[in-house]
């Protein structure tokens, strides 16, 4: 079927509603998206209503960050509304992320820039801020010239990633808080781990242990090469294959649009793309 499985939305650092993505996506002719908001699973049902409103499968996800490499990502697709273990995580991490905010500020005045946190706080909308949405501000009061610069000067320098800190889980527990829910789980995009092959191979062998289910194979940055060892390590190791596009909107992620993937979701859990009941 026609998928993207790695999407993101206003409920976390995403530029649309889950409602507008879910209307963006059925333009672009996906068939099932995969709402998979940072830390948060707070925008799928109302995604959910949405793509069942135009004839869209859309599945409930999540991208989780684990704290053994600050680019080890974890998604989980498919568990269910009631899933105890994940909702308490992704509070935790969504505390995190609020308390984080008053370090980035700290770190950015540090450097000479000065911004608002009242600006970004309304940039955000009500969701947790999110380094993206400094960098909109950095990008808007002109200490970067867009947002890839203000990441690069600021905001994921070695520097700030020393300095400025969150909480997060182990790898380990992402994955069990996941499968605790019934879900299934995918590693996101390895390259960003900037791991030699045989470290990765050595991750996802033990991540099999775990309960890894996939790994995200397709994706916008791959190289060929890259594209080539994640599906031979799914081959050898049993794995399911996904992929995406980590579409955040043109504001955010101007390079990046929404995937259109042929992929095989014969997988997934049965009832992943059933909403929550609503008012009760």
């Amino acid at each position: 079927m026609k998928a993207d499985l790695h999407t993101h939305t206003a409920a976390s650092d995403g530029q649309y509603t889950p409602s507008e993505l879910a209307g963006l996506a059925k333009k672009r002719g996906i068939e099932v998206l995969a709402v998979t908001d940072h830390d948060t699973i707070a925008g799928v049902d109302q995604a959910m209503e949405a793509g069942r409103a135009v004839g869209l499968r859309v599945i409930r996800g999540v991208e989780l960050s684990a704290k053994e490499n600050h680019g080890f990502h974890i998604l989980g697709y498919g568990f269910s509304a009631d899933a105890p273990a994940l909702t308490q995580l992704c509070q935790k991490l969504r505390e995190g992320r609020q308390n984080r905010k008053y370090q980035i500020m700290d770190f950015l005045k540090e450097k000479g820039a000065d911004i608002s946190l009242a600006e970004v706080e309304e940039l955000a909308g009500g969701a947790a801020v999110a380094r993206p949405h400094f960098a909109r501000v950095l990008t808007r009061r002109g200490y970067a010239a867009d947002n890839e610069d203000a990441f690069r000067r600021y905001l994921d320098s070695q520097e700030f990633r020393q300095k400025v800190v969150r909480f997060k889980a182990e790898a380990r527990v992402c994955v069990e808080a996941i499968k605790e829910g019934g879900g299934v789980v995918s590693l996101a995009h390895p390259y960003q781990m900037g791991l030699p092959e045989d470290e990765l191979e050595a991750l996802v062998k033990r991540m099999k242990g775990w309960g890894l289910d996939a790994i995200e194979c397709f994706y916008p940055k791959y190289t060929a090469a890259q594209q080539g060892f994640y599906l031979g390590l799914a081959e050898k190791y049993g794995l399911r294959v996904t992929g995406g596009s980590d579409f955040h909107g043109e504001l955010v992620k101007p390079d990046v649009r929404l995937a259109c993937l042929d992929l095989d979701l014969s997988w997934l859990p049965e009832g992943a793309d059933e909403p929550a009941e609503l008012g009760g």
